[in-house]
This record gives C-alpha cells, sequence and structure tokens, in this order.
C-alpha cells in the first residue's frame, strides 16, 4: 500500500541536554528548545538527555511525539499552574492534527527520511505533576489517554522542520488510545492483557509489565508513579 499522510508539516521539533533536580528529582523535561532538525540514530536523538534512563528512553522510547492541540484540553481543565506550552511535556515532536486514536500500535511511520514503530503511549508518572503545578495532573492524563506516544528508531537519519508525517504501514488493530484504555483499566481484564501484550511492535517494558500481571492475576500498585515519594 502506498504511505498515508498524517500531517502535512510538523508543528515543532525538540531538544535539550541539560538534566535539573526539582525538589530532589532529576527531570529534562524543563529544557527542550525548538530546534531545525533532528539527527536521529537507533538508539538516541543527538543532543537530546534523558534524567532517568530507566523510566525515558531506550530503544523502544527514542523520541515522544505529543499533540500539541492536548495543552488546549488541559489549560480548559485547568490543570496547569501558568501557561504552558509546547515543549512543555518534554516532547521531541509536535503536531496539530493527529491523536491517539489515529495512530496505532506497532505502525511505522516516516518523518523526512527517518523511519519510526509506534511502541506505547506515554506511561504518566509525578514528574508530570510538579512540572505543571497541580497534583493529578499525571493521574488526569492516565484517565483521558491524552499522553502522546513512543517510538523506536526503524531507520535513523534527520527530521527537519519542514517534514510530513506518513503512515508507511499499519500492523495492529491497537490504537495508542486503546492501549492506554486496556492497560490503565482499574478493573483486571485477562483477556485484554493477553491482547495488548500480543500486540506487534509494543515496548517490551509494558510487555513484560501485562506479563507479570497475568501471572499474579491482579493489577501492580500506581501509587508511586503517580504521586511521587511521600
Amino acid at each position: 500500500m502506498s504511505a498515508k499522510l498524517l500531517v502535512k508539516r510538523l508543528s515543532g521539533l525538540y531538544l535539550g541536554e541539560e538534566v535539573s533536580d526539582a525538589t530532589g528529582v532529576s527531570s529534562g523535561i524543563s529544557h527542550k528548545k525548538s530546534s531545525a532538525s533532528l539527527r536521529v540514530e537507533i538508539d538516541r536523538v543527538i543532543g537530546d538527555a534523558q534524567a532517568d534512563p530507566k523510566h525515558h528512553g531506550g530503544l523502544d522510547r527514542v523520541l515522544h511525539h505529543f499533540p500539541r492541540e492536548h495543552y488546549g484540553q488541559y489549560r480548559r481543565w485547568d490543570m496547569m499552574a501558568g501557561f504552558k506550552d509546547a515543549p512543555a511535556m518534554g516532547e521531541n515532536i509536535s503536531t496539530v492534527g493527529l491523536d491517539e486514536t489515529q495512530v496505532n500500535i506497532g505502525d511505522v511511520i516516516s518523518i523526512g527520511d527517518v523511519e519510526l514503530q509506534v511502541t506505547q503511549p506515554r506511561s504518566p508518572c509525578f514528574k508530570l505533576n510538579i512540572q505543571f503545578g497541580h497534583k493529578e495532573f499525571a493521574l488526569t492524563m492516565q484517565t483521558s489517554g491524552l499522553c502522546g506516544w513512543f517510538y523506536r528508531v526503524v531507520k535513523a537519519g534527520e527530521i527537519t522542520q519542514d517534514a510530513s508525517v506518513y503512515l508507511k504501514e499499519r500492523r495492529t488493530d491497537i490504537s495508542v488510545r486503546d492501549a492506554m484504555t486496556i492497560y490503565f483499566a482499574t478493573e483486571f481484564d485477562a483477556q485484554s492483557y493477553d491482547r495488548l501484550a500480543s500486540c506487534e511492535g509494543l515496548a517490551a517494558s509494558w510487555v513484560n509489565s501485562l506479563h507479570r500481571r497475568l501471572d499474579k492475576q491482579k493489577i501492580e500498585n500506581w501509587q508511586m508513579r503517580l504521586i511521587g515519594p511521600v
């Protein structure tokens, strides 16, 4: 099949190497800056740092894509202390007109001469509460599904500001929004977990987590991730 145009032009590209320590928590989320291009390697974006490579980064999370219009929704929900816009989520790629319902886990997407694969939704953590000055920001992202998504790199290269976003190949029928709904549902659902865990392209950390749930027959405690150390 021919590639399907998803977005004609990017809204923004961002990177940053600086990491700061806010209230005892290391994060690079506040230090992303606009860039005319991104040089993308298989395992990293040149000039972009991750403060916590265990939970952010790695081969399954090289780039973060976040829909810019979500900022407006979070502002309408009064979830931000002050005006915030891209790249306050720490994203690398910003677009308008493309959201979690239109992108599936496993999608192979080309942006410029780079080929990427969608691996997982963003799994929100308490650092977002600090970033936006609202104690329930991470929980709101988890329940709303307005989270953005991560890519692994299939083909390295350069993404420029004037690049278009194309869907080259669709490999599953589970959207990023579907994955959020399944993974973060409050009721245990073995059948849905098995379906998601079998989804081609899903990040290894999510596959492993779903298998642990199935083995233990219970959902893990999310309090530490959503609220942080108390």
